[in-house]
């Protein structure tokens, strides 16, 4: 299937796009909006308050995000670790398809981007902080730190970032990179601030152009030399007896050490969040710009597997997404499945800019306009896993089902699978009982297994996957 089929047997094509792949009239803004994608990595979606997971997280700005403005509480990362999920993000393709199907390699440079596209249409294209999609390796033009603009993404106007931010900077000093390759450096300022800063300083200037601008925050991710997070100053002894999740507390793992700077480090995203909305009011600009909070994948503190992420997990796989501004205000919860392959053709949706006919994810615009588009709406995200495993899940609202190559091998994918772990999540929603391969859920599980076939196809996968024995 191409992705207007795919949309057409959702029964949401009509809701989202035109026979032509753009977006109708009566949804077209009239002006075309200015755009903040702004980027928490690895923070999970119950760390923000307004979800009323956790009692002692502290984010007032992205409560009052998610109060004027749309907050997804059901929102999923296709690729539970870096790079992957952000080519996911700029491409709406899986990763798989981008080429980035691990931590390390390009990204192709043949795909339109979000960036891309929106620059056809006017925009300019501004980056700050961490990007992740150009090579690893040197010798194949990349590194850590300066990135070559062929391997930009389309983000070709302000460029002040590195590819591996976790390791050419630390919490409290490092260095950015601007579009020429000049070090841009920070000393004695928690990096979270420094990248404020910086977007601040870009927000106060004068555009004669609607600009796109994406906001990449390293934090809460923990510092990769130092094996842990680290939150501001002080921040630490102030969650020193924090609410753990039912999740983690389940499991032997980091989290007694880790929660008390992670939780730090959350509050200073949220300060940051809260410090560029006041900008935008400042400067006359709020009520034309849509800004879009959200994380590449969870974090699980190394309950699941021995680091952090890059599981089938909700602490993993489930991300917080709260978007306000124009087209999006009005202080909704959207409570259907929606994936980060989504995002990118949204907010062309938005901005009344035509999305491209070769891009997998379709816009949940029609979610917060027509109530028959949420009746109709698949809730199914199609995972993909590696690195610690290769996996391929199907989410469901009330069900995870995950298949595994057994074998170990840690490739871009396998041509035998195994039924490795199901959660019902209705009943189990910390995913404690592990129900792959029992009897009595063997038809649901044959129901999910078709499903995942054919989403699988849809991503260009094909492959065997067998029943799992264990409990039969």
């Amino acid at each position: 299937m191409d992705r207007r089929d795919f949309l057409r047997k959702s029964g949401i094509a009509a809701a989202a796009l035109t026979a032509s792949g753009e977006i109708s009239a009566q949804t077209a803004p009239r002006r075309r909006p200015n755009i903040i994608l702004y980027l928490s990595d690895q923070f999970r979606w119950d760390f923000v308050g307004a979800n009323g997971a956790n009692s002692s997280t502290r984010t007032p700005n992205l409560d009052a995000m998610a109060r004027r403005g749309t907050n997804f509480t059901h929102a999923i990362t296709n690729q539970p670790v870096c790079a992957p999920s952000r080519s996911v993000l700029f491409t709406s393709r899986y990763a798989t398809e981008t080429g980035v199907w691990q931590n390390g390699p390009g990204m192709r440079q043949d795909l339109p981007t979000l960036a891309g596209e929106l620059r056809k249409a006017g925009y300019s294209a501004n980056l700050i902080g961490k990007w992740h999609l150009a090579p690893g390796n040197v010798k194949q033009g990349g590194g850590d730190g300066t990135v070559p603009p062929q391997w930009r993404g389309g983000f070709d106007d302000l460029w002040e970032g590195a590819n591996a931010l976790e390791h050419t900077s630390h919490p409290y000093e490092g260095t950015l990179y601007d579009r020429d390759g000049k070090e841009i450096t920070y000393k004695d300022r928690y990096r979270v601030d420094f990248l404020t800063d910086r977007a601040e300083q870009f927000l106060r200037q004068k555009h004669d152009k609607p600009f796109f601008l994406f906001v990449s925050q390293l934090e809460p991710h923990q510092q990769n030399d130092l094996n842990r997070m680290v939150g501001p100053k002080g921040s630490a002894e102030r969650f020193i007896n924090a609410y753990v999740p039912p999740d983690l507390r389940a499991f032997p793992g980091d989290w007694h050490q880790q929660l008390p700077d992670y939780y730090g480090a959350c509050e200073s995203i949220d300060a940051s969040v809260g410090r560029l909305h006041n900008v935008l009011k400042e400067t006359g600009q709020d009520e034309d710009t849509i800004f879009i909070f959200f994380s590449d994948h969870g974090c699980h503190f190394m309950t699941r597997n021995t680091e952090y992420k890059r599981s089938t997990h909700n602490s993993s796989i489930r991300v917080p997404m709260i978007i306000d501004g124009p087209g999006f205000n009005g202080a909704q919860q959207i409570s259907q499945l929606v994936g980060i392959i989504d995002m990118a053709p949204t907010l062309l949706q938005a901005a009344g800019v035509p999305v491209p006919s070769s891009w997998k994810g379709h816009s949940f615009l029609p979610l917060l306009l027509d109530g028959s588009a949420r009746t109709a709406w698949p809730d199914q995200q199609l995972i993909q896993i590696s690195e610690s495993m290769t996996a391929r899940t199907l989410r469901t609202q009330d069900w995870t089902y995950c298949v595994a190559d057994i074998s170990g091998a840690k490739n871009a994918a396998s041509p035998q699978y195994m039924e490795w772990q199901m959660y019902d999540q209705r009943n189990d929603p910390h995913e404690l009982v592990n129900l792959a391969g029992r009897k009595e859920y063997r038809e649901k599980a044959k129901e999910l297994k078709a499903l995942l076939v054919e989403h699988m196809k849809y991503a260009g996968e094909s492959a065997e996957i067998r029943d799992a024995t264990l409990y039969h």
